[in-house]
């Protein structure tokens, strides 16, 4: 397995911003044929800024952080899916705000899964959304990769990152292996 980078996380790779795809269609992807997320979050559409936004977001940066987190599959299929994707979400808060420590005060991390169903789904509602009113999890909680139309499996190629479908040997046997990924855009100019 690969080392720890960092709670949860077992690798990382630094890419230039400008090799970040960004898809119309994938963001469409949300409201057709429709995730059951859609309009639940100030993080998932139509609820962001949309892959318009994050195009012109890019031309400020220079450097982003791709972040991988490796499983076993069969918990991305169970009940501990809701766990690894706030691990995720945690993961990139933690980076994005360890990037601002660091001198780069406009970093944005980005995650996948509506925060909704992560951190606030025993709420019928969302403070932000219904009541114009803070975050319950502003630390925690990043908005969705898929809203921004990112491409994730392009990114994954230039990470140098094979399919994540592998097994791996534990004292039981094989157990296959899967990833989910988080992206932090890094970054210190004033107007981005």
């Amino acid at each position: 397995m690969a080392q720890q980078v960092g709670k949860g996380a077992v690798d990382a790779v630094l890419i230039p911003a400008n090799d970040i795809n960004v898809e119309d269609e994938l963001a469409r992807v949300c409201s057709d044929p429709g995730c059951h997320n859609y309009g639940a979050s100030p993080g998932c559409p139509p609820n962001v800024a949309g892959p318009a936004a994050f195009r012109k977001w890019l031309k400020s940066y220079e450097q982003a952080l791709f972040v991988k987190i490796e499983v076993p599959k069969e918990s991305l299929l169970s009940h501990e899916y809701k766990d690894i994707m706030r691990m995720l979400h945690e993961v990139i808060a933690d980076i994005e705000q360890e990037a601002v420590k660091t001198g780069h005060p406009k970093s944005k991390g980005f995650a996948g899964g509506s925060c909704k169903e992560l951190f606030c789904s025993t709420y019928t509602d969302c403070n932000v959304l219904e009541r114009n009113s803070e975050c319950r999890n502003p630390g925690r909680s990043r908005p969705s990769m898929s809203g921004f139309g990112i491409n994730v499996s392009k990114l994954k190629e230039k990470a140098g990152w094979k399919d994540n479908n592998q097994a791996v040997q534990n004292k039981t046997g094989d157990i296959e292996m899967a990833a989910v990924y988080g992206l932090v855009l890094i970054g210190s100019i004033a107007d981005t």
